[in-house]
């Protein structure tokens, strides 16, 4: 059933195990188990709502170029826009690929094959992610170093995979990371007493966002996908 309501674009399937542990799922009225298993006639419901089970698979992925000023959410308690606005006209309910805090922007992959969007997430995989970074001042050599070779944060250890200046302006700084830790990249240079003025995700597992404007969105390719 967990493959069932990740393939529907609810969520991930490991988030769809620990709905099922809780019992937040159920299957014709009744609670169930891990392991169990329903069909395409079974009614499915989630906290009492109805869960829509397309009859064949038909998965979406799409590339979008967030702006600044959205949460990388469905809904938010707080009002503040989310992402799910600018793809309100996507006829199948995608869900965002991980995340970026409301103050990044750049690339962003939605969809609703939650299989994919687990093996891009997990630390296993190794994901490659590329940033444009804008600080406050200029980036000093000594501090590039002691990144690239890794430094504690409060939630354990991080280094950048790769690092370097952006047109010979030592404020600008394009870092390459493979974690998926909230406020990442913003954490590893504020340890060292830096500000991010502006945060931009310019590549994602091989995906670029090159020719997508601010706010735009599209379908990706077979290839790409």
């Amino acid at each position: 059933i967990q493959k069932i309501i990740a393939d529907a674009g609810y969520c991930s399937r490991r988030k769809a195990e620990e709905l099922i542990s809780k019992g937040r799922v159920k299957v014709n009225g009744r609670p169930i188990k891990l392991g169990d298993k329903a069909g395409f006639k079974d009614l499915i419901t989630i906290d009492g709502e109805k869960l829509f089970v397309p009859r064949r698979k038909n998965n979406i992925y799409i590339m979008m170029n967030k702006p600044r000023g959205y949460v990388t959410t469905m809904s938010d308690e707080l009002d503040r826009k989310c992402v799910a606005e600018l793809v309100k006209d996507v006829p199948i309910r995608v869900l965002p690929v991980g995340r970026l805090d409301r103050n990044s922007e750049g690339l962003l992959i939605m969809t609703n094959d939650g299989e994919l969007a687990d093996k891009l997430t997990h630390p296993s995989f190794e994901k490659k992610k590329i940033y444009h970074v804008f600080l406050d001042k200029n980036f000093k050599g000594t501090d590039m170093t002691s990144l690239l070779e890794g430094v504690k944060l409060e939630d354990g250890f991080i280094q950048a995979v790769a690092l370097s200046y952006i047109d010979e302006d030592k404020a600008q700084v394009g870092v390459e990371i493979h974690s998926g830790r909230n406020r990442i990249v913003r954490r590893m240079f504020e340890h060292f007493g830096y500000k991010v003025k502006k945060l931009d995700r310019v590549y994602f597992a091989g995906l670029t966002k090159k020719n997508l404007r601010r706010g735009q969105w599209r379908f990706l390719t077979d290839q790409e996908i």
